[in-house]
């Protein structure tokens, strides 16, 4: 257990590399700016940007739960319910095993600070599609 203070600056933290269509990551830029590997922590603290048209599409953690806090932009929430509108200022939380994701459906960037409590990456979070997939960055575990 980390027992000092981590500092970061994102301009440090590089963009995850290998997020792949298939496990639901469309056109999203997103960094790991607090995680297991880079503090030793079980939770992440992340951002994520999406480009008009980008999407996070429906998700579930098997063994965290996660917020996310729109910054700025517009789109759709992806419930268990279907859609629906979200936009800047709007703070979600989805307990383990709960359906969601976000659309950007605008014509502007969707800037996205959100963190997963209980897992310091992917692999951890017990990531799964609705197709019953375990995926990590990279490809299935």
């Amino acid at each position: 257990m980390m027992s000092k203070m981590y500092r970061t600056t994102m301009a440090d933290v590089p963009l995850v590399e290998g997020l792949k269509r298939d496990d639901g990551w469309i056109d999203m830029q997103v960094q790991f700016l607090i995680d297991k590997k880079s503090a030793g922590t079980d939770n992440v603290v992340g951002w994520t940007v999406l480009k008009p048209g980008a999407s996070h599409e429906a998700h579930l953690h098997r063994n965290c739960d996660e917020f996310f806090i729109v910054l700025e932009g517009k789109g759709h929430i992806i419930t268990e319910n279907g859609l629906e509108p979200s936009s800047k200022g709007d703070v979600v939380y989805s307990p383990r095993g709960c359906w969601h994701g976000f659309n950007n459906t605008s014509d502007q960037d969707v800037v996205l600070v959100w963190g997963w409590m209980g897992a310091g990456s992917i692999a951890d979070s017990g990531y799964e599609t609705p197709e019953g997939g375990s995926h990590q960055a990279g490809g299935r575990k």
